[in-house]
């Protein structure tokens, strides 16, 4: 499982209209195309032709950047005038290719293709995820049908990214005569030995909640009051704060969300990376009705 979760933090305001969804994604994509094309220039060193196809990787993921912002000013451009007119700048972004992350690889003398892919890869799982949570908090209908288009194209995107990142592999292991491949774990066994700890820690919640809370939370968890009774039976009784079931749900939601993803990156064949993105994309917009939820709760 991951150490750190693919987004800093997470969108918890909803897109007001189609102008200011496009506006936040012509900005990240000009924040990838900048940030792609430092990186392409700090490698330009004639003298070093260690770095040269590390640096066209780059160049590569520039042009993919610039191509998205060419295609996002044409759907922003068929947007009534008056919305885009009124579309104020973008809030402080969710930067899906942080600095932090492009400086250790250029500071490192053994970077790689392999490497620059894999923040490709990176990159784009940001932007499913970011995406996924802009649908989850969605209003509107024609908001939520834009993003959730806006995390399909990013699930697209990083498959094919993936491939290179494979092919980079494979080429580092032939030119060192190792034919491993590439590193691969799996973490779905547990999965659901933590879905079934998070469902009744949900349960274990709305016990806590007015009948009106209680319903919306399981409601929105794809359960019914009706279940309550033989879901309680199975719960030890614990003495604990207020405070420490929600917390434990939302961990729960959050490692969850994290194995589905990490598995739909080690994915090798398509039915599993399908099954995966899935299982990724149905819990993420858990994890953010729960964090919405919890967060109505302290208010």
């Amino acid at each position: 499982m991951r150490n750190t979760p693919l987004l800093t933090s997470t969108p918890t305001r909803a897109v007001k209209d189609l102008a200011e969804l496009y506006a936040i994604a012509l900005a990240q994509a000009e924040h990838a195309a900048s940030a792609y094309d430092q990186m392409a220039a700090s490698l330009a060193d004639d003298s070093d032709h260690t770095i040269e196809p590390v640096r066209c990787v780059f160049e590569t993921l520039r042009e993919r950047e610039q191509d998205r912002i060419v295609e996002l000013t044409l759907r922003r451009a068929a947007l009534p005038s008056k919305q885009i007119d009124a579309t104020l700048e973008p809030e402080p972004l969710h930067h899906l290719v942080p600095e932090s992350e492009l400086s250790e690889l250029a500071d490192s003398s053994l970077s790689t293709p392999y490497q620059a892919w894999a923040i490709a890869v990176r990159h784009r799982q940001r932007a499913f995820v970011f995406w996924t949570y802009v649908a989850a908090h969605a209003a509107a209908s024609q908001l939520r049908i834009a993003a959730e288009t806006m995390a399909r194209e990013a699930l697209v995107d990083a498959d094919l990214l993936r491939r290179e990142r494979r092919l980079a592999w494979r080429a580092e292991r032939t030119s060192n005569g190792d034919d491993a491949a590439e590193p691969s774990s799996s973490e779905m066994s547990s999965a659901a030995l933590m879905e079934s700890l998070l469902l009744k820690e949900i349960v274990r919640w709305s016990q806590t909640l007015p009948a009106t809370d209680q319903e919306k939370l399981l409601s929105s968890n794809g359960l019914a009051s009706a279940d309550l009774a033989a879901l309680s039976a199975e719960l030890p009784g614990t003495a604990e704060t207020a405070g420490d079931v929600p917390r434990r749900v939302v961990r729960y939601a959050e490692q969850l969300t994290s194995i589905y993803l990490d598995e739909s990156d080690r994915a090798t064949d398509q039915a599993g990376l399908e099954l995966a993105q899935s299982l990724a994309a149905s819990s993420i917009a858990r994890l953010a009705r729960l964090r919405t939820f919890a967060n109505s709760q302290r208010s």
